[in-house]
């Protein structure tokens, strides 16, 4: 009687309905909602789509910043004239070329830094609610330890990246912003000492981060894999060339976000990285426009007046390479993390 109790019970709770747990990821923030292409179900298209919205949106960035580096050269020839034909001092005209320059190009460089760090802090708080949403899928598909030690050093990572951002990587870059122009300025070449060792110190901190941060990523398992090695060796020339100071280092997670995206099955994870990249990708591009702009202007002012607005053009252009380098590890940690979920989540 009691196994024909039981076999009875075993029957009935068989016949229970079930179904699979959904995940939905966040919605996109309001930064990036228009580049939002209409197709998130497949990765490839959506992508491209995004890209396609992103670089028309930059045009006006980018011709702001061309006419911002021809007005740059027009003064920088202006300088090299005077200190050749006027009478004036040298030093004096020099002084005055670099306040005019510096003049032109700190209310963009400004406006460039600040877009940057709010570009980073979007993507830090739409990390903070993606994550926990993917760590929940890969814990409901078995991988309760994995999606655990994922979610505990992506955690710890971006608060210890976005706190060192806001807190003292951000107002270094003022710092050696400063003292770069003061140094040109003068001629002081204690001052252009300073800024490159602060400049080091800094790149230096942001490798270190995303060394411990790939360690942490290979003990764990999650960043392995194979994948085309043409498609591979073009992804780790694109990201080394297209981010600067650290774009070495990231290069070398590209065959771990490649070896997932091809395998991409969960609605929430591609629509969380799309959402990502939507918020940093108009951002980027903009900054991007203004750094090469820079470095193709500080090429000609090197060659009309190399110690006065040429240099000063490398400090500038330095700054805004390292604010690329922030946005762009802030970014890829968040879409690495993301593909480390999905490669538990079917």
């Amino acid at each position: 009687m009691i196994r024909l109790i039981a076999s009875v019970f075993l029957v009935f709770c068989l016949c229970l309905p079930a179904s699979a747990v959904e995940y939905t990821a966040p919605e996109v923030p309001d930064s990036g909602r228009d580049l939002m292409p209409a197709e998130t179900g497949s990765f490839g298209k959506g992508l491209a789509e995004l890209l396609k919205k992103a670089c028309l949106q930059i045009r006006p960035d980018l011709n702001e910043a061309v006419r911002l580096g021809a007005g740059i050269i027009a003064s920088s020839l202006l300088v090299s004239i005077l200190r050749t034909f006027s009478g004036f001092s040298k030093d004096a005209v020099n002084l005055s070329g670099v306040v005019i320059v510096s003049l032109q190009l700190l209310s963009s460089a400004n406006a460039m830094i600040r877009l940057g760090c709010d570009t980073i802090q979007e993507l830090s708080n739409y990390g903070k609610l993606l994550l926990p949403v993917m760590a929940a899928a890969l814990a409901a598909e078995g991988g309760v330890t994995s999606a655990a030690a994922l979610y505990v050093g992506t955690t710890v990572f971006d608060t210890l990246l976005g706190s060192l951002i806001a807190g003292i990587f951000t107002p270094m870059v003022f710092i050696l912003l400063t003292v770069g122009i003061a140094g040109c300025a003068l001629g002081d070449e204690t001052l252009k000492k300073i800024q490159d060792m602060g400049k080091s110190v800094l790149t230096w901190s942001l490798k270190t981060i995303l060394i411990v941060y790939m360690a942490y990523m290979g003990i764990t398992g999650v960043v392995s894999g194979t994948t085309d090695a043409v498609a591979l060796k073009a992804a780790k020339l694109t990201i080394s060339t297209v981010v600067p100071v650290v774009g070495g280092i990231l290069s070398d997670a590209s065959e771990a976000v490649l070896v997932s995206v091809g395998a991409m099955k969960n609605a929430a994870g591609i629509y969380g990285i799309l959402a990502a990249a939507a918020v940093f990708l108009e951002p980027f591009l903009k900054i991007s426009a203004h750094y090469l702009v820079l470095k193709g202007t500080g090429a000609v002012c090197g060659i009309l007046d190399p110690k006065g607005t040429g240099g000063l053009l490398e400090v500038f252009s330095a700054a805004m390479g390292l604010i690329l380098a922030m946005t762009g590890v802030c970014c890829l940690l968040l879409l690495i993390s993301t593909v480390c979920f999905l490669r538990g989540v079917s």
